[in-house]
């Protein structure tokens, strides 16, 4: 998920003047000494800056609010793959796709079914992360069933297996201008939608990417584009049983 990245990040690039000549001086002396290599033609030029793009920052995100809280039992809901086996490195996860794979790492345990019906107990893990997929849910792009409030249901469900205390890290698209659905690829929120998501629980971080900016940026930098979107990084913990209604939330 979070493939939309592309309508921003496939630009064109200024090949330089000098690189067609440079390319081929650099191939002819590779065709006299070839060291065993057959030599063919494909060419790229890819200096300066190194790329980067929202899924950076919000990897980042997520990696630093996982790191402080150091969880015991990992819930991912539908997060970049890479990320996730990153993390199978020092975690034991439970991954949830509603698209069957097979695991590739004895850390990881994969549950096959749609995210707005968990199969799960109540009260069940440390921490739920969920990178850009909360806005996929229930429009049937990857095969789930059709569902107008899938979205809602799918986040109910990752409070309900959230212990008390547990935080849930969930990253998605963000508008100032009337929130729309990109039918079927995406839902686009704003803020006050993602607020009433997380009625209940206590924000512990939230933050906000402005690719027009490449970078973090204030919620008033949000772009008000009615055809495109920005992203929402949130921090949320689980309210503790017995306890009052304190804190940012």
């Amino acid at each position: 998920m979070g493939s939309d990245s592309s309508l921003y990040e496939r630009v064109e690039r200024m090949i330089p003047r000098e690189f067609p000549a440079e390319y081929n001086r650099n191939l002819a002396k590779l065709r006299k000494n070839p060291r065993g290599f057959r030599i063919f033609k494909e060419p790229l030029d890819e200096r300066g800056a190194h790329p980067e793009n929202f899924t950076d920052y919000e990897c980042g995100f997520a990696a630093y609010h996982i790191g402080r809280a150091k969880p015991k039992k990992v819930l991912d809901v539908g997060s970049y793959r890479h990320f996730i086996l990153g993390l199978l490195a020092h975690y034991q996860i439970t991954t949830i796709d509603v698209r069957g794979r097979k695991p590739i790492s004895p850390r990881e345990g994969i549950i096959t079914c749609d995210a707005k019906k968990l199969n799960l107990p109540d009260d069940s893990f440390d921490l739920v992360l969920s990178l850009c997929a909360l806005e996929h849910f229930g429009l049937g792009r990857y095969g789930d069933e059709f569902d107008l409030h899938g979205d809602q249901k799918a986040f109910a469900e990752m409070i309900r297996v959230l212990k008390p205390g547990g935080r849930v890290l969930f990253t998605t698209t963000l508008t100032r201008a009337q929130p729309s659905i990109a039918f079927n690829a995406h839902r686009i929120y704003n803020y006050e939608m993602l607020r009433a998501f997380c009625a209940g629980l206590i924000c512990l971080e939230e933050k906000f990417y402005s690719h027009k900016l490449k970078g973090f940026c204030s919620p008033e930098e949000v772009t008000t584009d009615p055809k495109w979107w920005d992203v929402y990084l949130g921090c949320w913990a689980k309210r503790e049983k017995g306890k009052g209604r304190t804190g940012k939330g």
